[in-house]
């Protein structure tokens, strides 16, 4: 099943997250490799595509996981959380239902 994994960013993020990005894009790259992988990204903390020193306010993960438990195991294991890049993390199920392709 999919499950969304949303976290939210504690304030001044940016100088965090960088420093752990790459061990962060492994783990997803590692999910798209085996197939698990819907969309993955982070919010711009204004509105651009590229918000340099503003930074971010989080991200959004879908992926699929064999529960919700998996899901939420692989989000505590993420090198954001260990950094202190989140504040908060969610996991919950999703159902995508568009596209349709």
């Amino acid at each position: 099943m999919w499950y969304a994994i949303i976290g939210q960013d504690v304030d001044d993020s940016l100088e965090k997250r960088m420093s752990v990005r790459t061990d962060h894009i492994k783990r997803l790259q590692d999910l798209q490799d085996e197939g698990r992988m819907l969309l993955a990204g982070p919010n711009p903390m204004i509105d651009s595509e590229d918000p340099g020193p503003a930074g971010f306010s989080g991200s959004i993960i879908v992926a699929e996981f064999d529960s919700l438990e998996a899901a939420q195991a692989w989000a505590d294991a993420d090198p954001y959380l260990a950094a202190g890049v989140y504040k908060e993390v969610t996991v919950k199920p999703f159902k995508k239902v568009f596209p349709t392709a």
